[in-house]
């Protein structure tokens, strides 16, 4: 009968062990590894359409400013 005792306070230990843990212990963080990989690819693709179209992002972006009104006109 002690063996069962001790067994259930042991899972009862456990269990709270779980629970507290879940509940204080850290933040998931995710996957950072995929983060930085797609971080990078964006900064890769950016980099080879802004030498590709740079005068054209520049021009399209300077008529989209100037067409801008301001409220009430």
């Amino acid at each position: 009968m002690d063996t069962i005792i001790r067994a259930m306070e042991r899972y009862r230990r456990d269990a709270l062990a779980a629970v507290v843990g879940r509940l204080g212990g850290r933040r998931d963080r995710g996957d950072v590894p995929g983060w930085v990989l797609i971080t990078l690819m964006t900064a890769g693709i950016v980099t080879v359409l802004w030498g590709f179209a740079g005068d054209r992002l520049l021009e399209l972006f300077g008529d989209a400013i100037g067409n801008v009104t301001g409220p009430g006109r």
